[in-house]
């Protein structure tokens, strides 16, 4: 904690100036303002030293356990017997747009050739709830900081936008208060960008926008699981690759072990010569060393029983209401931690590409939720 803690409280100021932010600007959500901030602090000439000296262990910290300590309390605010109030129509239909959001944002960024694990991690943020899904999927992944970074970015800014857009489409969508809550809750990113959004079109508009979201959100735990299954077989197919490649260099005769440990002693100099960056990733790495992510993480497992504990209806309104404010500040500082991880350099030269997915993953979601919306009620 001692080499976290400049870190922490460059956070902590973050997250208090993001309050102060949304309180004087009502319609910027405080995540929104956390996220700006932080890429703000990381490219100002006198503070870059310090996000990027010090100050980056606590940074890091915020970003992966403060997210992750956020995600358990995201629990909190829900209840299995409002999400089944929804109805089996309405569960189907938040079925169909996330997995339809998920898959065409994967393909589509696979096609642009974005790098790293970004179309995984902004279909992970289009489909379920922003940039908490993206903290969650990116630790069952072991995803590259900068990529996490990236995508958050990406994220925030269209759920932000969305705030803006979609009320301006509700009439002439032909869309009444409850149908236009429904389309809110099944197309906007984050939660406080759904209440952001949905308030527009009055109280059973926010009421059907908060419900169907969070519907979304119980689908983290599942896409987690599966996240951390098909990182544990890509393990696995990579060390059977290993193995034969040995077997067939021993076959031959070739001294494997020689001539692995050069390459590796020479391909290191050369990297540390060139001051370039690895470009394994930590699921590659974690390879070598033979360790594995957890089927269900133990933050997704604390997120299922927090859902399990609401639903009971053992704690008071006054425990959830506080509850909510540290998941609020939770979130805010790790996202502030993230922001500050991007480097806008790096990200102007995929900018183009992300952009464009960003746009047409904006454009799946918010078609399928809209025909969803059509033909369940």
């Amino acid at each position: 904690m001692r080499g976290d803690a400049p870190g922490l409280l460059l956070a902590a100021l973050g997250v208090a100036a993001a309050l102060g932010i949304h309180a004087l600007v009502p319609a910027v959500p405080e995540l929104t303002a956390a996220v700006v901030l932080g890429m703000l602090v990381a490219h100002l000439p006198g503070l870059r030293p310090v996000v990027r000296g010090i100050a980056r262990p606590g940074l890091s910290t915020a970003g992966k356990r403060l997210m992750r300590l956020g995600i358990v309390l995201l629990g909190l605010k829900l209840s299995l017997d409002d999400v089944l109030g929804l109805g089996w129509a309405t569960v189907a239909m938040v079925l169909a747009v996330v997995a339809a959001t998920f898959a065409g944002t994967l393909w589509l960024g696979r096609r642009l050739g974005l790098p790293g694990d970004q179309p995984l991690l902004v279909a992970t943020g289009y489909s379920i709830c922003g940039a908490s899904a993206i903290g969650a999927v990116s630790q069952a992944a072991g995803s590259e900081e900068e990529d996490v970074a990236a995508s958050v970015a990406l994220v925030t800014l269209c759920g932000t936008l969305a705030i803006a857009v979609l009320p301006l489409l509700q009439h002439p969508l032909g869309l009444g208060e409850s149908e236009f809550g429904r389309w809110v809750g099944a197309s906007v990113h984050d939660v406080g960008q759904v209440v952001a959004t949905a308030q527009t079109g009055g109280a059973g508009a926010l009421r059907e926008a908060v419900l169907v979201k969070l519907m979304r959100v119980v689908l983290l735990a599942p896409l987690v699981a599966g996240v951390a299954v098909a990182v544990r077989r890509n393990m696995r197919a990579a060390r059977v690759a290993a193995l034969a490649e040995v077997s067939v260099g021993a076959s031959v005769g070739a001294p494997v072990g020689a001539s692995a440990a050069g390459g590796a002693g020479q391909e290191g100099a050369a990297g540390a010569a060139s001051g370039e960056k690895s470009d394994a990733k930590p699921s590659e790495k974690s390879v070598k060393t033979g360790s594995r992510p957890p089927i269900v993480p133990l933050f997704v497992a604390g997120f299922l029983a927090m859902i399990v504990l609401r639903t009971t209806g053992v704690l008071p309104e006054r425990a959830l209401d506080l509850a909510a404010d540290a998941q609020g500040l939770l979130l805010a500082a790790a996202l502030f931690g993230l922001g500050s991880a991007v480097h806008l350099p790096t990200m102007a030269r995929t900018g183009g590409r992300i952009a464009l997915l960003g746009l047409g993953s904006w454009v799946v979601v918010a078609g399928v939720s809209y025909v969803g919306v059509l033909v369940t009620t």
